[in-house]
C-alpha cells in the first residue's frame, strides 16, 4: 500500500490488495523509481552491476537502489528525495516546497522547486544561475547517496534532467565535492528513456511468477 506521500488523496491507500482482489491475479507492487531501476538493470544502463541506483528528478525526487538486481527495502523503501542536504540560506533564501520537510533534497531541487524559486517552469529557464544552483543541489544529494550506498553507476532520469548539459554539470560538481576521497560513480541517462518504468514493471511482475 501507499504510505505517506505529498500526493494529495493517496496517503495510506491500499493498491496491490484491491487490484489483486478485483482481478484475482498475483500483484507485484513497488515504487515507480524502483520499477525504472529494474528496467534499466534488466535491459538498459544498469545491466550486470551488483550495486547501482536510479534517481529521477521531476515533480519530485525519487531513488531506487538495487543490490544484486533486487530493490533495497527496509522498514519501507529508501526515501532518497527526502535527504537533508546543505542549504545556505544566505545564498539561497528559498524555503523549499516539500510539505513535510521544506528544504530537503526534493524541496530544493525538484521541478516544482525550480518553478517556485525562479517563477517559471524548468523548461523555460535559461542557462546560468538557475542551472548552476540546481547542479549543485543535485550533486550534494548524490554525494550522500554515494557515501552510503557506494553504487557503481547512477542513472539520472526525469524531466528536469532533460535540460541540455545538466548531467555533465552535475558530474563535474560531484567530482569536486567528493574531492578524491572515494570512487565517484558514473552518471548516465536512462538507456530506455521514458520506457524504463513500464519495462521495469514487467520485470517486477515477472519476478513474482518465478
Amino acid at each position: 500500500m501507499i504510505t505517506t506521500t505529498p500526493k494529495r488523496g493517496w496517503a495510506h491507500t491500499e493498491v496491490a490488495g484491491e487490484v489483486g482482489r478485483r482481478l484475482a491475479v498475483p500483484v507485484a507492487f513497488d515504487t515507480d523509481v524502483n520499477a525504472a531501476a529494474l528496467g534499466e538493470y534488466r535491459w538498459g544502463a544498469l545491466q550486470g552491476l551488483d550495486v547501482c541506483c536510479y534517481v529521477t528528478v521531476g515533480t519530485g525526487i525519487g531513488g531506487g537502489v538495487l543490490v544484486g538486481g533486487t530493490p533495497l527495502h527496509g522498514l519501507q523503501h529508501p526515501e532518497v528525495g527526502h535527504l537533508r542536504i546543505p542549504h545556505d540560506r544566505d545564498e539561497d533564501p528559498f524555503p523549499g516546497v516539500c510539505p513535510f520537510h521544506g528544504d530537503c533534497w526534493e524541496g530544493l531541487a525538484s521541478g516544482p522547486a525550480l518553478e517556485a524559486r525562479w517563477g517559471r517552469p524548468a523548461d523555460e529557464l535559461e542557462d546560468g544561475a538557475p542551472w548552476a544552483l540546481e547542479a549543485r543541489y543535485l550533486a550534494l544529494g548524490l554525494v550522500a547517496l554515494t557515501a552510503v550506498v557506494s553504487p557503481r553507476r547512477i542513472v539520472l532520469g526525469g524531466g528536469v534532467l532533460g535540460h541540455p548539459g545538466l548531467l555533465e554539470l552535475v558530474q563535474r560538481q560531484l567530482d569536486q565535492l567528493v574531492s578524491g576521497y572515494v570512487a565517484v560513480p558514473e552518471l548516465v541517462p536512462p538507456a530506455l528513456g521514458a520506457r524504463a518504468g513500464v519495462l521495469g514493471a514487467l520485470a517486477l511482475a515477472e519476478s513474482i511468477l518465478d
